[in-house]
């Protein structure tokens, strides 16, 4: 049995709190001096900011699973839903477009992959995965992206080569992508963004909606936070086991990636669930809560800001490098100078993300 979902304080919470961290690790003093946990693995193994992306593909998911079961209680057509979805989903995916193109709107390159971009294809399939299916063929369909992308990007020689290669920008996803996505990619001949490692990011998204299937449940509170604890850790293990052959990656949105951060992901939530909305421990969920109210809105604007706070023409060299120079020459140490600045980045974000959420206008793409 479903039950009619209730809004839950720990989703809210960990939305914001997950694009806080975001915004943090996006724009620090300067990218010169950051301490190591706050960058993203060069190529093979996982940083605690490898973490983040997963983690809000993963709340899309459960996000998914409350909104349309709540609208299908309610007594809205499935066929209604459909052209909602879509919609939304390209408009997502023009934001991200239109980010890439600032300032210059240099429409001959342009880069067509992103963040914004993959959140609208995960979003996409996933609510048509959770109108059509249930969480068997869901957890199905996980299990033969995950194992298709392993064989496909191992067993496949990468073309030009005599075997599979998994190296920046000599492997299967770099080729297809080449091949298929047009426009500019982040790293030259590559990127991590692309079309081919999109395909298992897909499967985060659908943690996220067995996850959801958990959580609107008949369960009691403390059975569905023991679910998601207990079915995350096992996750966790399958994907430290499978990176013995194929490794930990998130440019390459890898399998054994894919199973760790899902896996972290149940445990994070199922662990939330528990503290905030079980045991009532609510004291500093509030600004998570403020964030998330209009998450995407605030990444964007996070984005649009930079162009400002980032600008070297506007404020002799910008205002990041004259906030890491000055306090440095205080003695404090250009790690944390850079650290500090991106501190300060996420609550000038804030500002505007209380106004929305106390004037209650919620932006929804």
């Amino acid at each position: 049995m479903i039950a009619s979902p209730q809004r839950l304080v720990s989703l809210d919470a960990m939305r914001g709190f997950t694009i806080a961290a975001m915004i943090l690790v996006n724009y620090p003093g300067t990218w010169d001096h950051v301490y190591p946990p706050l960058l993203h693995a060069e190529w093979n193994g996982i940083t605690m900011t490898d973490f983040i992306f997963p983690f809000f593909l993963f709340i899309v998911g459960v996000s998914i699973a409350y909104a349309y079961t709540k609208r299908l209680k309610s007594g809205g057509e499935k066929a209604g839903l459909y052209p909602k979805i879509a919609i939304r989903a390209l408009k997502i995916f023009a934001v991200g477009v239109f980010l890439n193109l600032i300032p210059e709107f240099n429409l001959v390159d342009v880069r067509f992959a992103g963040v914004l971009q993959r959140i609208s294809v995960v979003f996409l399939v996933c609510a048509f995965l959770f109108l059509n299916t249930n969480w068997k063929i869901q957890t199905l369909i996980a299990i033969g992206i995950l194992f298709f992308y392993w064989l496909a990007m191992t067993l496949i020689p990468t073309p030009g080569y005599d075997r599979a290669l998994l190296e920046p920008g000599e492997n299967l996803a770099a080729w297809i992508d080449r091949i298929l996505l047009p426009g500019k990619m982040w790293e030259g001949t590559w990127d991590p963004e692309g079309l081919f490692s999109t395909i298992p990011s897909v499967v985060t998204g659908i943690f996220g909606l067995l996850a959801g299937k958990i959580l609107i449940g008949s369960d009691s509170q403390q059975e569905k936070a023991n679910k998601l604890m207990a079915i995350g850790v096992p996750i966790i293990l399958l994907g430290l086991l499978w990176n013995q052959v194929f490794p930990i990656n998130k440019h390459l949105w890898t399998s054994p990636f894919t199973c760790v951060t899902g896996g972290a992901a149940f445990t994070a939530l199922g662990a939330f669930y528990y503290l905030v909305d079980i045991k009532g421990y609510r004291s500093g969920t509030s600004i998570g809560v403020i964030f998330g109210a209009n998450a995407i809105t605030v990444y964007v604007l996070a984005d649009v800001l930079s162009m400002i706070f980032y600008n070297s023409n506007l404020f002799n060299g910008g205002l990041d490098t004259q906030f890491v120079g000055g306090i440095t020459k205080m003695g404090v140490p250009i790690k944390m100078a850079s650290f500090v600045y991106a501190i300060i980045y996420v609550g000038i974000n804030f500002i505007p993300a209380y106004i929305l959420y106390k004037k209650n206008i919620f932006i929804k793409l």
